[in-house]
């Protein structure tokens, strides 16, 4: 058969057409393209939406948190919950260049037995980018957060320098005053008995425990009856006696001070017991406890909500006596636990508790049952904080510093983190700082 050159020429480049394969890469190429590119843009997509979610989160976190303290202190009322909602979100959410507009919506549950709470839920939608280019022209994003409180009770322990030195630079009665300002600040917190106690713990080298606990088997009078009592002539007569008898006091007498137990229960909050002679409180016939002292040592006030009386404690305390910041410490944890001896009510299984020590001190520790050296002293505080922490007892610690004193280490050291120890170099300083660390107590009482 005839076949011109032309119909050759192009017979010869389809068949090498055909049998070429270098353009395969390219037609594969272009095909998978396109979902390459659509898990690309998915990607950029969702990971732009949930920047926004965390955005939106963290809004309607701190939202619910500031309408459960409004509500809380009674400045809205439950109808003005929703629009208050959608401002205070309007006003904290930072993602509205990706979510123009978010509803919010709010739930609110009156007290009951377990407490109140606010539960917020944010709603939006995403405009996609790429995804839209695969039929998904948005993205629905949604969270929700809830805030509850009444469920919290809060149990604090206020342990406060009563030693000598806080007669200077007015100290004793600046701390008095913010002292009672605090405890009509956590007393405004509670809407119910129990919601919120208080105890107060005076220290100096002792604390006072109440002589009318004379007869209590917590208290150990050994070293006591040996240095309290008198000597009687048991054969002979007192210039020519052939057998001295020392008899004991009576534990009547005694004036209601105790001294640091021994070690190691200094460092803890064990229940004492009376066939463990560590545990129990050594008395100590203290001067400064007895009552008719013009400097006397106010008895510790166990955990309350009698409001006045706590008040009436913290005014009648006076200066004196050397620091044990320690055995402050120690009792002001032994007020928060139950079991002799300061039998804090039981925990109700249905509440969160929160509990907290405000330590103050103005001066460096001077002097415990063991030690005159401030180095030794410190270190027992500093496990005994190791210890209280460990149980989650939140502490608070302030040293009033009006001197040339240097900062001290160990009430560093012993608050639960950094932003809780105050250093006040002024004593009109001390106000304020107590009403921060109330406002910092206040924060505790919401539960999440």
């Amino acid at each position: 058969m005839f076949r011109s050159p032309l119909v050759s020429l192009i017979g010869r480049r389809l068949a090498r057409f055909a049998a070429a394969e270098q353009g395969n890469i390219a037609v594969i190429f272009a095909i998978a393209l396109v979902p390459v590119l659509g898990f690309i843009g998915a990607a950029v997509d969702y990971s732009r939406a949930a920047q926004a979610r965390t955005s939106m989160q963290a809004a309607l976190d701190s939202a619910a948190l500031m309408l459960s303290k409004d509500l809380s202190a009674g400045t809205i009322t439950p109808s003005q919950i929703s629009a208050k909602a959608q401002a205070y979100f309007n006003g904290l959410f930072t993602g509205t260049a990706t979510l123009p507009s978010v509803s919010v919506a709010a739930t609110y549950t009156a007290s009951t037995s377990m407490g109140s709470t606010i539960q917020l839920n944010g709603t939006g939608t995403y405009t996609t980018s790429f995804m839209k280019i695969a039929g998904f022209p948005t993205l629905g994003i949604g969270t929700t957060s809830t805030s509850a409180w009444g469920n919290v009770r809060m149990r604090v322990a206020l342990v406060l320098d009563n030693t000598g030195s806080m007669a200077q630079d007015g100290k004793m009665p600046a701390m008095q005053t913010a002292a009672k300002n605090l405890v009509d600040q956590l007393s405004a917190l509670a809407k119910a008995d129990g919601d919120v106690y208080i105890s107060i713990v005076p220290f100096a080298k002792d604390v006072n425990v109440g002589a009318s606990n004379y007869n209590k088997d917590w208290v150990d009078f050994s070293d006591w009856d040996a240095a309290n009592g008198s000597w009687s002539c048991t054969s002979g007569n007192n210039w020519n006696c052939n057998n001295w008898k020392w008899t004991p006091a009576s534990h009547s007498t005694w004036t209601g001070c105790v001294v640091d137990r021994d070690q190691d229960y200094d460092i803890k909050n064990t229940t004492p017991t009376s066939g463990n002679v560590g545990t129990l409180f050594p008395a100590e016939q203290y001067s400064y406890c007895d009552s008719g002292s013009s400097s006397y040592l106010q008895p510790i006030m166990p955990l309350s909500y009698a409001w006045s009386s706590l008040k009436s404690r913290i005014d009648a305390m006076k200066p004196t006596g050397n620091t044990n910041q320690g055995i402050g410490l120690a009792w002001g944890w032994m007020t928060l636990s139950t079991g002799n001896p300061m039998n804090a009510p039981a925990k109700d299984p249905n509440y969160t508790y929160k509990d907290a020590i405000v330590l103050l001190s103005d001066g460096l520790n001077t002097q415990n049952r063991w030690y005159n050296n401030a180095s030794q002293i410190d270190a027992r505080q500093k496990k005994l904080c190791d210890n209280a922490k460990a149980e989650n007892i939140t502490i608070y610690t302030v040293q009033v510093n009006t001197g040339s004193d240097p900062t001290s280490s160990v009430l560093q050291y012993c608050a639960s983190s950094s932003d809780k120890f105050y250093l006040v170099t002024s004593a009109s300083q001390t106000v304020s700082v107590f009403k921060d660390i109330g406002t910092s107590l206040s924060k505790l009482r919401v539960a999440r």
